[in-house]
């Protein structure tokens, strides 16, 4: 690659490198199988005894919170908010205890019992088959004999935490203590229960309560060190109502870090988990969500109400395992521990740069290593090509179209769940019929369901034509990882219209900019990702790739076609943002007020036919927008006490919209769709 392309790479080793061949099939076993075939009360009533961390004898929920309260740590900062605030040390003693009471777990084995024969029940009723892959199971339980585990799962669903839960029960692991919400403590009897089965409860902010924070990490902390039992808790904060993975969090993995940084422990394994929804439950709810219906809130009587869907099918779940990361390992001439032999372990230190660096880049990983082993079911396919030819395909179109892209899939190392022993035909009516909600045949064509709305207000067939391609669009998503490196190259090349490559890599770093908040990118190696998006194009016959240039071959113009329209609602979905804001008067705006304007001004084209880009009005897409712009300093954004206030640079944001101005061709307005 000439010297013009080169970009600026993190030092040390890359601490991620992705599998780019395809995938063989992994040996997974359906463990709901055996349930339909033997008692569930048995099952639930099994020997169960579980094989802990080095021998040791697990460790009781109050002997947990009596080392916390008793830690040096937690006692300094007693100690130096006593001298701060003139409160006696007495009082923040009792009000650290209370902190440690609402959120600590208290695990039952009566209450774990309950939940293994209950959700037997549940997931026999919901779902074909759970499947998991017996080689990571086998390589999870021996990294849970050697080092204190923490269990880092993908978050599509309410269920991953019971249903991950579930499995270690079926497979006689010990059994994780899961970081939850506090939401949930407000459900009757509910909380109490996901307490006893090992839940413990954190606040979504801590603002400056230095006590909660001391408090918080010293239990995660003892939990670690002690361990007796894998931790648990999602890197994405929380639940994904798109199917793309969130960026992540990284509040508890610097936790979690901790004491290794401080050789309180030896090692670390973190343990990447995919787990794959072939129909999730919560699809609708999410749609409704990003569209701004008011999240319900968590309560018995809503769970009890929810109960319905246990008529319905929702097919299959893969849970995969990953390889458990050593975080030794991952350190490994990375990390300097001299600095942390300075100061006493028990007094607390802000991270330093290169620390934050480094749980940066762990969390990027594992959340890439969660994307790279997420199962892709055939539906994710098919919605991505009804997506593409709205508002409808023949039937047999769609088959012909699906089965090409499986294979370009394959070709580009998706981990595929493919029905080998049905035709293709087949296996797309079989799929269409699982997700009837979403789409039909009808004469011969296969639409998306708002086609037979009845007749209603013009406002009221916009949203619910949104409801219905937003759930379309989350399966579709779960696609756009295994292409996003390729799919951006393609859009550089719309754009630049030459084959030079410094041109075209300096394009597919803008885009990779942009969205940055959209899909995941390791962080400081955009020209890895720019040559493994080469690669890939080169794999399938799509281009032609010289030193200094980039040809799209013959048979490459369609996978380019197809690869730009794919990402055509993230690229268009930003122009129009982009054009709302030129508009935005100078004065300050919040978030709330951003994404109230932003669905106005998009209704409004959207039934005059000006648009048909309805993924636009997903709040998603708008924050990341937003998030986008300020990244490029098209708009400012200033803290205030409330939060953030937002404004638009109008001169950055010309400069800004140019970029956007790029050559993809836009769909001709059709208003009769409405």
């Amino acid at each position: 690659m000439s010297a013009a392309v080169r970009a600026p790479v993190r030092r040390g080793t890359p601490m991620y490198s992705k599998n780019l061949t395809s995938k063989k099939k992994d040996d997974f076993e359906d463990i709901l199988e055996e349930r339909r075939h033997s008692s569930d009360l048995r099952y639930a009533m099994k020997c169960y005894t579980p094989i802990v961390y080095k021998e040791l004898s697990p460790c009781k929920p109050s002997a947990i919170k009596t080392m916390v309260l008793q830690s040096e740590q937690v006692q300094y900062v007693i100690g130096e908010l006593s001298n701060e605030t003139g409160e006696s040390p007495d009082i923040l003693q009792e009000e650290a205890t209370e902190i440690l009471d609402e959120m600590g777990h208290n695990l039952h084995m009566g209450a774990i019992r309950f939940f293994a024969y209950s959700l037997s029940k549940i997931f026999k009723c919901l779902f074909k088959s759970i499947c998991v892959n017996e080689e990571g199971i086998q390589k999870l339980q021996q990294a849970i004999q050697e080092h204190p585990v923490v269990l880092l799962p993908s978050h599509r669903s309410y269920i991953d935490f019971l249903l991950l839960s579930y499995v270690l029960y079926t497979y006689d692991l010990a059994l994780p203590v899961i970081a939850a919400g506090m939401d949930f403590l407000g459900m009757k009897m509910v909380g109490e229960l996901l307490r006893k089965s090992g839940a413990f409860f954190m606040r979504r902010t801590f603002g400056g309560n230095k006590l909660y924070w001391a408090v918080f990490a010293e239990y995660v902390k003892t939990m670690l060190k002690s361990g007796y039992a894998p931790i648990e808790f999602y890197l994405e904060g929380t639940r994904s109502r798109t199917a793309k993975t969130l960026t992540p969090k990284f509040g508890l993995l610097n936790i979690v870090v901790d004491p290794f940084l401080k050789r309180e422990v030896f090692d670390v394994y973190l343990v990447p988990i995919s787990i794959s929804y072939e129909r999730v439950l919560e699809e609708s709810l999410y749609a409704r969500e990003l569209l701004g219906v008011p999240k319900p809130k968590e309560s018995t009587s809503g769970l009890l109400k929810a109960r319905k869907i246990l008529s319905e099918d929702f097919g299959s779940i893969h849970v995969y395992f990953g390889q458990p990361v050593s975080l030794r390992t991952l350190a490994a001439g990375r990390i300097n521990g001299c600095p942390f032999n300075l100061v006493p372990r028990h007094i607390p230190q802000r991270p330093s740069e290169e620390i934050q660096g480094f749980v940066t880049d762990v969390a990027y990983k594992m959340e890439l290593l969660q994307i790279e082993n997420m199962i892709l079911s055939p539906w994710i396919l098919i919605s991505a090509v009804l997506l593409q030819n709205l508002p409808a395909i023949d039937f047999e179109l769609l088959v012909e179209k699906t089965l090409w892209l499986k294979g370009l899939t394959q070709t580009f190392g998706g981990f595929l769940d493919w029905p080998d022993d049905l035709c293709a035909s087949k296996v797309v009516r079989s799929n269409l019929a699982l997700h009837c909600n979403i789409a039909g045949l009808v004469n011969g064509q296969v639409v998306l369901n708002d086609r037979e709305l009845t007749p209603a207000a013009t406002e009221e067939l916009v949203f619910k034509e949104a409801l219905i391609i937003l759930m379309c669009a989350s399966y579709r998503n779960q696609l756009l990882n295994i292409f996003v490196r390729p799919a951006l190259i393609a859009l550089a090349l719309q754009v630049t219209q030459c084959s030079r490559k410094e041109e075209i890599y300096s394009n597919f770093t803008f885009w990779r900019d942009v969205f940055s908040d959209e899909f995941i990118f390791f962080p400081g190696i955009s020209l890895k990702d720019f040559e493994e998006g080469c690669f890939l194009l080169t794999k399938c016959d799509a281009a032609q790739i010289t030193p200094q240039q980039i040809f799209i071959t013959e048979k490459g113009s369609a996978i380019i076609s197809f690869l730009t329209e794919m990402f055509r609602p993230f690229v268009e979905g930003y122009q129009i943002i982009c054009k709302y804001l030129s508009k935005e008067p100078t004065e300050a705006f919040t978030e709330k007020q951003f994404i109230s304007g932003i669905r106005s001004y998009v209704s409004q084209l959207l039934e005059t036919g000006n648009t048909q880009c309805y993924e636009v009005l997903s709040s998603d897409m708008e924050k990341n927008a937003l998030a986008a712009f300020v990244r490029l300093g098209a708009v400012e954004r200033v803290k205030m006490a409330d939060g953030f206030t937002y404004s638009v640079s109008k001169d950055a944001l010309n400069k800004t919209s140019g970029m956007f101005e790029s050559r993809i061709p836009v769909r001709k307005p059709v208003a009769a769709r409405l």
